[in-house]
């Protein structure tokens, strides 16, 4: 249990931020124990096949059996604005020490992919992070952060009708606040209480979070994430409808990813969308490349694949 101490001035102070480091950082428990995390399976063996074996041992390591993370992979922010280029700057620079303080933190004994000199593992984090970002959350990072806004001002509209008591109820069974205590009851045995000492409390809302979580750290900044309304919406695949003769022409998993490719994607966010591999899509997207439907560009690590001219003017014929 943790449960921070609220002074006047900090409810005054309550405010909602996102991190795409943050969300990036709790997705880590889902990719490395996803049986615990049943409604992301579909996103988790998806994300799972683009990303590089090696970033992917070393991004499953940083997570332990208690689903601990470490506070740098979950900084709190200061702004509904935080930019990822950003906070990986600041992950990069990040002292010694407290890579040190952090990772120790969560494990006991760390997995070897975790033992060197700080600044080797340090810099290993930073480009398995880097990766992962550009291949499985960049290409949606703009669906995530609608739900994610769009949960923020659902809260927002809450406090004016409920007021801040009101609004603490909705976030999640494991949050309580009565007036002068924020009650933190998660599975961590130790009884912590914190005082926020004009700090104010900061309530992140993120797609990969059950209940809620709390930094590992006490002396982190005062946060709580919650569960964002509508994660699961997102998180299923989102399949697009295609019209009858564009079906007959192409077939419909081809004419579905014609319908999807108005905005330039990629075959990993394809994948998840539609519930297939990122291997199917591929094949069916080079073939649609090579016969002129799509044009594609790499952006990073990833290929973003966009309807042609040829492929535009076949799919309004999914809307007769």
């Amino acid at each position: 249990m943790l449960r921070y101490t609220i002074s006047d001035s900090d409810l005054s102070a309550v405010r909602f931020a996102l991190s795409p480091l943050n969300e990036l950082g709790l997705s880590l428990r889902a990719l490395s124990y996803p049986a615990r995390f049943p409604a992301h399976l579909s996103w988790v063996r998806t994300v799972a096949e683009s990303t590089a074996p090696t970033d992917l041992a070393i991004l499953r390591a940083l997570v332990d059996e208690r689903l601990w993370v470490p506070d740098f992979l979950t900084p709190v922010p200061v702004s509904p604005l935080t930019r990822f280029d950003d906070e990986i700057a600041t992950l990069a620079t990040l002292a010694d020490d407290l890579v040190e303080r952090d990772l120790d933190a969560v494990h006991t004994s760390r997995p070897a992919l975790l033992r060197g000199r700080p600044a080797a593992v340090r810099a290993r984090i930073v480009e398995a992070v880097g990766a992962y970002w550009q291949t499985s959350f960049q290409p949606s990072w703009s669906r995530m952060r609608g739900v994610l806004d769009a949960d923020i001002v659902f809260r927002g509209r809450a406090i004016s009708r409920t007021g801040l008591a009101g609004m603490f109820a909705g976030l999640s069974p494991a949050v309580a606040f009565d007036g002068r205590y924020v009650t933190l009851c998660h599975r961590d045995p130790r009884v912590r209480i914190v005082e926020t000492g004009g700090a104010g409390l900061t309530l992140i809302p993120s797609l990969f979070t059950l209940r809620m979580s709390s930094p590992v750290h006490d002396s982190a900044p005062p946060s709580v994430v919650y569960p964002a309304r509508g994660a699961a919406t997102l998180l299923e695949p989102a399949l697009p409808t295609a019209g009858t003769a564009l079906v007959d022409l192409l077939g419909r998993t081809r004419a579905t990813l014609l319908e999807a490719l108005h905005e330039p994607t990629s075959s990993t966010e394809l994948a998840r969308r539609l519930g297939i591999t990122t291997s199917a899509v591929n094949q069916h997207l080079r073939v649609m490349h090579d016969a002129g439907l799509l044009t594609r560009a790499r952006h990073g690590r990833s290929v973003l694949y966009l309807t042609s001219s040829v492929g535009a003017a076949l799919a309004p014929l999914s809307a007769q």
